[in-house]
């Protein structure tokens, strides 16, 4: 059995609790917290576009604010700073990140620029048109600046906030008690603040589906999802693999 730890154990904790200590001097913004934001395209002080800030066939580097704390996503680590707002001003605190080694050529180098350049940015604007999705604008102190394009988030979509869960889904999937089918087997997983495993539940059958996940046979994982009750029915929205392993 062949075991690939994601996360080490103090950035597990970190992340199992996303919690961290706000700039002081403002209240974050509802809307900034109702969208995550692709970035779209990036100007130097000088007006120009700038490249390199997205690698070939990878995804568009995501900013996603939530519970006064801001994430980059779409890397291969996770960095995140809290974050405060006053009037169209902007703070960032400490960014931190997780310590995974990115084999990808360049990803790495792409991480560090990024982490470097957020705790620069010193003002914000969302542009709202009719029927189209909101843009995000951010302003650094050199007068360089991002667009962001904005998606709702699933608190958005299913109109109020989501209950955040782990589940451990088996390696192999199982006949669904409807028939016709495969469904996941899980078990449900508490953590305490500190990362530490307080209880697990009984394996059952899972007929649901969880967004932003695809089951590889062979696989297990802990997952952190957040769980959306919706016109009478649970949805689920993965927000990060905290365990993968490769089962033999």
């Amino acid at each position: 059995m062949a075991v690939t730890s994601l996360l080490r154990s103090a950035w597990l904790a970190l992340l199992l609790c996303a919690c961290a200590a706000a700039p002081t001097g403002g209240a974050s913004s509802p809307s900034l917290g109702a969208y995550t934001w692709d970035l779209a395209s990036v100007v130097d002080a000088r007006g120009q576009a700038e490249t390199g800030w997205q690698l070939p066939g990878r995804p568009a580097p995501k900013l996603s604010f939530q519970d006064d704390r801001v994430n980059v996503l779409n890397l291969c680590n996770v960095i995140g700073a809290g974050y405060a707002t006053d009037n169209g001003a902007i703070k960032l605190g400490q960014a931190v990140a997780t310590r995974r080694a990115c084999a990808e050529p360049g990803l790495m180098a792409l991480e560090q620029r990024i982490g470097a350049r957020l705790p620069q940015v010193r003002r914000y604007e969302i542009r709202s048109t009719p029927g189209a999705a909101p843009t995000l604008v951010l302003q650094f102190e050199d007068g360089g600046r991002w667009e962001l394009a904005g998606t709702p988030t699933p608190a958005t979509r299913f109109g109020g906030p989501g209950e955040r869960v782990f589940m451990e889904v088996a390696p192999m999937e199982v006949a669904c008690p409807s028939g016709g089918g495969s469904c996941l087997s899980v078990r449900d997983i508490r953590f305490d603040d500190q990362g530490l495993r307080t209880s697990i539940g009984e394996w059952r059958v899972f007929q649901d589906q969880i967004e932003g996940f695809t089951h590889v046979p062979g696989t297990r994982n802990v997952l952190r999802m957040y769980r959306y009750a919706s016109g009478g029915r649970n949805y689920y929205v993965l927000d990060l693999v905290v365990e993968s392993e490769q089962v033999r």
